[in-house]
């Protein structure tokens, strides 16, 4: 399953969103964790020291890399040259899969260990860079983030060319039940920059008990409405029932369910993790809900509608910029007869590295 945490700065979406992937993680569930906010914190909300979280890989350099190996022979393409963030995989692409090696999280992607036995996180190299082997059954996630503005981006780019490799990653993304990529995107309304808001089979918008708090959860479902988002709302920094039927009367029935104040967040703030198992009852509670959700989304998922508005932003983007900025026909990289589904996952194309 592909879930996103939306929401307004300083709601708790990293929070949450770091207590659901370790939620997943404990259960055994093979997750794939991706920062792509502006603000790269998912790495240290997951109890990794400020110096390995700055030292995970950025998505946004190695562009040229998951371009080529996603085009694979696909005839369509002519060049990775020629790929901007929505270009839609076809007859020939290389699929990503969760549970795989291949050269992209060989580059971009680290093993991390949740929940070690003084309750810290930390990247494992021993368990090789996919996170396949090794520790991978102890709780290890893949850590994937889109990586900070650099000296040479300040005052000339944007952060949607940065989550751009995101967004191309999950286009070429095939997913089954009982997996799942977990994305902590961009703050507020600027998901919705790019079709990527559309990539996701359940999003959970993180809001506190405030005007503010649920002002962007009216912009997101406004914006999502025309494309069958399916959103629900996690009340954060609930402190009691008048907070609890504020949220109700401004959320209606996407309310799913709310968290309170909690100690183990609090101590892991500090610098201070305690085992995951220690959570408060009532928050460990609310991240079941969240993943029976998730997973009983995946009956709604529909594969064609998915690769139909891959295609719809592929043309915006194409005639907007693309087509200008790389000098081809970018409408022309679509293949009619490609839907991209989980039948297509058991026949990986073979690695061929570019030299």
């Amino acid at each position: 399953m592909k879930i996103a945490f939306v929401g307004k700065g300083g709601s708790g979406k990293t929070t949450l969103s770091s207590l659901f992937i370790r939620h997943l993680a404990a259960s055994g569930a093979p997750v794939v964790a991706v920062d792509a906010d502006i603000n790269q914190h998912l790495g240290a909300a997951l109890g990794l020291t400020e110096q390995e979280a700055a030292a995970l890989p950025a998505m946004g350099a190695h562009l040229p890399l998951i371009k080529e190996y996603l085009r694979g022979t696909n005839p369509r393409i002519a060049s990775a040259e020629t790929m901007i963030k929505t270009t839609p995989p076809g007859s020939g692409s290389r699929l990503l899969r969760v549970c795989e090696d291949n050269p992209v999280y060989e580059a971009c992607a680290r093993p991390v260990v949740l929940d070690g036995p003084d309750g810290a996180a930390r990247t494992d190299p021993a368990a090789g860079t996919s996170g396949s082997g090794g520790s991978r059954g102890c709780n290890a996630v893949r850590l994937m983030a889109t990586g900070p503005f650099t000296d040479s981006d300040l005052g000339v780019a944007c952060y949607h060319s940065k989550v751009g490799a995101v967004e191309l990653c999950l286009n070429h993304l095939v997913d089954g039940p009982g997996e799942y990529v977990v994305v902590d995107m961009t703050a507020g309304s600027d998901s919705f920059a790019s079709g990527m808001f559309t990539r996701f089979d359940m999003t959970f918008l993180v809001a506190e008990p405030t005007l503010k708090g649920v002002s962007v959860y009216r912009q997101y479902k406004e914006y999502a409405r025309d494309f069958g988002v399916a959103l629900k709302v996690i009340g954060n920094k609930v402190q009691g029932p008048d907070d609890i039927e504020f949220l109700r009367a401004e959320t209606g029935a996407d309310l799913l369910a709310t968290v309170g104040h909690s100690d183990w967040v609090r101590a892991m703030e500090k610098g201070r993790p305690r085992p995951f198992g220690l959570l408060e009852p009532e928050n460990r509670a609310a991240l079941r809900l969240l993943r029976e959700v998730a997973d009983a989304s995946h009956a709604e998922r529909d594969w064609a509608r998915y690769t139909e508005q891959m295609v719809h932003f592929h043309l915006r983007n194409a005639e907007s910029w693309g087509n200008a900025k790389t000098g081809a026909d970018l409408a022309a990289q679509i293949d009619p007869g490609f839907v991209l589904g989980e039948q297509r996952a058991a026949t990986p194309l073979p690695v061929h590295q570019p030299a």
